[in-house]
């Protein structure tokens, strides 16, 4: 059973994260410490986690639903998780080569903090999708206010 108190904890867990990176990597001589790399790699984990947990649990129901545009949308959702994933793992195999959670690999930082702004704005604005589209729609789908699935 997963409550949208459990999802929306992930959620806020996910934007904190991004947040604190984002500050951090905008000073160069932050990008290499252990602490930065840690904090990275952990908020990757936390990614994958919450959209496995959503992909696997969420959408089963969805997609038998008699509203076709219901079942657009999760297809939609789906599609997203894996191109979010695709992302995740081309930017990690461009600044994380050796899968060390001490090292990132930055010899363009300029390119590395545009990178990253746009993988954290795409996985916010999932995160923004699923608050707003996602979670209501299983609300009103399942008549259940507190449990997703």
């Amino acid at each position: 059973m997963i409550t949208y108190d459990e999802l929306n904890t992930q959620n806020d867990s996910i934007t904190e994260l991004s947040n604190v990176l984002l500050y951090l990597f905008k000073e160069r001589s932050m990008c290499d410490t252990g602490a930065c790399c840690e904090l990275f790699h952990r908020y990757v984990d936390k990614v994958h986690d919450h959209i496995d947990l959503v992909d696997k649990n969420l959408y089963v129901d969805l997609l038998n639903d008699n509203d076709p545009e219901v079942r657009i949308l999760v297809r939609n959702f789906m599609s997203g998780s894996q191109e979010i994933k695709k992302i995740i793992h081309t930017y990690t195999r461009q600044w994380c080569p050796n899968k060390r959670p001490d090292e990132l690999l930055i010899n363009d930082h300029a390119k590395f903090l545009s990178d990253t702004e746009g993988m954290f704005e795409l996985i916010l604005q999932r995160i923004q999708d699923e608050t707003e589209k996602l979670y209501p729609l299983i609300r009103k789908s399942s008549g259940d206010l507190d449990t997703a699935a």
